[in-house]
């Protein structure tokens, strides 16, 4: 009944407002539910009718009007609104591909066909033949032969969209606001075409898209903290993914040169505008490459489906006017560091003179992070660049104490090559040359154990099996993950994450 509910900022008026409201919702129900029972007595239960063969949507109706005026066609939707008395009835019937009007009139309808359709109700289902016509005034509609009732709306769905401008009421029941704000999917329509751009530019390099498992008995791959769960049969305790990233590079090392995965992530922590505990990603991992080679794809991956979906390369996002054309700015973490916060690491070498020079700035470093050179350059970066990151840039060169799964810089042992990509503030996507020395990852992995025992619960785990593997040889190798949820953020203008996941994480109403 929530959703009938307009929320006001005074409670007094909340629950002034709330009791005629809920009498007329249970009015509506109730004779809702007598019309379904008086059908059922006539032997018409419309939940006993199994299909319903439609030829035409109400977007080809409109697209190809001179081609089907006057010829036959079969619709099927949901009653959004009725209008008319007596003889004639207009309606609007929202199918897959938006509205079309229906018009009936009893003299060309079956009469008592006709008399049952006046008792359907907003939000009943419909099967309608008929043809299409162009009414006196203009409007392409579907003139009625015959209107089956193919399922009964049994609650009555928000008159004007009253109740449901609250947000959290939208994500909680998205059924109902896919049926009265037809606009919120054009979110997940383009959601579902990215994806599809981004399998189809993997598959045209020649990778292949594997699935990993989503249960493992350690959890790696990220620096997240993970959902636990009990394994019954096996009597452990198992982890829901945080990363594909640990059993893609196991199929590096098998042989298989390109793998990509689509799939769900699981992170047990926050959440806010761009974050959401389940999230879609894609993980991608190339032999015989590296970082940069992963530069070329991040870039071409965005850039090409903001032109093959919008159409063109800039968009606007979070207020801001972007251009994604091609040949996006590649900086180091030290030069954006220098540049913003006014601290060249490249000429420090200490690590107490670093951490000293990023304080004098006003930044601080995590209490469970060590006081070193890397971890302070990082700390300036995360705490005062990433918020003048507007543009498309990849910051390149990262610490290697925030990277265990990476190759370091043959140049300077203190960093790896890394990058992310940052528009508009947000991270896109996070990429390696990946590390492939497997005395080096044991080292890396011992010391985030180390981290983990000291109350960091968000460091990895060492992963014996991940490091027999490496141990076999694995070649030189690139790897790039980037987060579908917030490319499709950036591309249909959304400020929240939650704008385009179908069904995103809720507290209980009664919590």
């Amino acid at each position: 009944m929530d959703i009938f509910v307009h929320i006001s900022s005074s409670s007094d008026v909340m629950a002034n407002e709330k009791k005629p409201v809920e009498q007329d919702f249970n009015e509506q129900t109730r004779v809702r539910r007598e019309k379904l029972a008086a059908l059922q007595a006539e032997g018409r239960d419309p939940f006993r009718i199994t299909r319903f063969d439609w030829d035409t949507t109400s977007a080809q109706i409109k697209e190809r009007f001179d081609e089907l005026e006057g010829k036959p066609v079969r619709i099927a939707g949901r009653l959004m609104s009725k209008r008319g008395m007596g003889k004639v009835s207009f309606c609007d019937v929202q199918d897959r591909d938006g509205r079309i009007q229906l018009y009936a009139r009893q003299d060309e309808m079956d009469a008592d066909d006709y008399k049952r359709f006046k008792k359907y109700d907003i939000g009943d289902i419909v099967g309608v033949s008929g043809e299409v016509f162009r009414t006196q005034r203009g409007e392409m509609s579907v003139r009625a032969k015959e209107i089956t009732l193919l399922s009964k709306s049994l609650l009555p769905l928000p008159e004007k969209f009253h109740g449901l401008q609250d947000r959290e009421l939208r994500y909680r029941q998205r059924y109902v606001d896919l049926m009265v704000n037809p606009e919120v999917k054009r979110n997940f329509v383009i959601r579902s075409r990215f994806i599809r751009f981004v399998r189809t530019y993997l598959d045209n390099l020649g990778y292949m898209e594997v699935e990993t498992p989503v249960l493992n008995t350690i959890s790696g791959g990220a620096a997240a903290r993970p959902f636990v769960t009990h394994h019954n049969t096996l009597d452990i305790d198992m982890y829901l993914r945080i990363a594909t990233e640990l059993p893609l590079k196991r199929l590096i090392v098998g042989g298989m040169d390109r793998v990509y995965e689509i799939g769900r992530i699981f992170r047990n922590e926050g959440m806010d505008p761009k974050h959401n505990p389940e999230f879609t990603s894609v993980e991608l991992y190339q032999a015989y490459t590296d970082f940069h080679g992963m530069m070329d794809i991040t870039e071409g991956i965005l850039s090409g489906a903001a032109k093959e979906i919008l159409g063109g390369y800039e968009l606007d996002w979070q207020g801001q006017r972007l251009d994604l054309s091609p040949g996006w700015p590649r900086v180091t973490m030290v030069d954006a560091v220098k540049e913003y916060v006014g601290i060249d690491f490249g000429a420090i070498t200490d690590d107490a003179e670093a951490v000293a020079a990023a304080k004098a700035k006003g930044v601080e470093l995590a209490d469970t992070a060590e006081k070193t050179w890397g971890n302070a350059l990082y700390a300036c970066f995360d705490q005062r660049v990433e918020e003048h990151l507007i543009q498309p840039t990849f910051i390149t060169m990262y610490p290697v104490e925030v990277s265990p799964l990476t190759k370091r810089s043959p140049q300077d042992p203190r960093l790896t090559e890394r990058f992310e990509c940052f528009i508009c503030r947000s991270e896109m996507g996070n990429a390696y040359s990946e590390l492939n020395d497997p005395i080096d990852q044991r080292e890396r992995f011992q010391k985030q154990a180390e981290l983990r025992e000291r109350g960091d619960d968000e460091a990895e785990m060492l992963d014996e099996d991940f490091l027999t593997a490496m141990e076999y040889g694995m070649p030189p190798t690139g790897g790039l993950g980037i987060g579908i949820d917030r490319c499709v953020m950036m591309l249909t203008n959304s400020d929240s994450i939650r704008d385009v996941i179908l069904f995103p994480t809720m507290r209980p109403i009664d919590f």
